[in-house]
């Protein structure tokens, strides 16, 4: 499910919501799937409940994630198209975009990744 790795610079809460967030993502954790408690999470993980609830909060704060009070929480369907997650990601891409194409990868190279990447995504959903 999630992989630690603690010689990654990264804190262990971000290593965790990365990992739940590609398990949503992908299609792993399908919408309305409810997540491991925190309890339960943090002794699978041996890692402090804080940790994991720093995490879901994080998620759910992007809007991965949603919370039923008593109940848990749920892996959410699709996010909304004009959330902030996805204006934050256009604008990290576009710095990223900008800087493949001063190191010198054509424009070409980028269409093709971005349509292998496409190709893949359907192939998985089939």
């Amino acid at each position: 499910m999630i992989n630690l790795n603690y010689r990654d610079s990264r804190p262990i809460y971000e290593q965790i919501r990365e990992g739940l967030k590609r398990l949503i993502v992908t299609g792993a954790l399908p919408p309305d799937e409810r997540l491991p408690s925190v309890r339960t999470l943090a002794t699978q993980l041996s890692i402090n409940p804080n940790t994991i609830q720093r995490a879901y909060t994080e998620l759910e704060r992007e809007g991965y994630i949603y919370s039923i009070p008593g109940k848990g929480s749920f892996a959410s369907g699709a996010i909304d198209a004009g959330g902030k997650r996805r204006d934050e990601l256009i604008s990290k891409l576009r710095d990223i975009i900008a800087e493949l194409l001063f190191l010198g990868v054509k424009p070409e190279e980028l269409i093709e990744i971005i349509n292998h990447n496409t190709r893949d995504s359907k192939e998985d959903k089939a």
